[in-house]
């Protein structure tokens, strides 16, 4: 019961670390996105954190697209369910699968 309990708080802390961090890369990304069009100079030095959020998005997205594929044989809506295992990333889709082995 204890582990179970602590399982959830972990996954918790997980999800809501998961939904900023996934929001601060989109608003990075919109920001870059916006100093390209507008010709302003970005610093160099932020170009390793651009690719580890472009990376850490697609994955996240193809972990979205996997979660709205499975979605309705688990009786969950599809669109609803990917959007939310792209915000909350691999915990969504342990939570999916989860419930058909309960």
């Amino acid at each position: 019961m204890k582990l179970n309990y602590q399982k959830n708080i972990f996954f918790t802390l997980v999800k809501v670390i998961s939904i900023v961090l996934i929001a601060g890369s989109i608003g990075l990304e919109v920001s870059n996105i916006y100093a390209v069009l507008t010709h302003t100079k970005v610093p160099s030095s932020l170009n390793p954190i651009f690719w580890i959020e472009r990376f850490a998005m697609a994955i996240h997205f193809i972990e979205g697209i996997v979660a709205a594929f499975y979605a309705p044989s688990r009786e969950k809506m599809p669109l609803q369910y990917g959007t939310y295992t792209f915000f909350v990333g691999t915990i969504g889709l342990l939570e999916l699968f989860n419930k058909e082995e309960n």
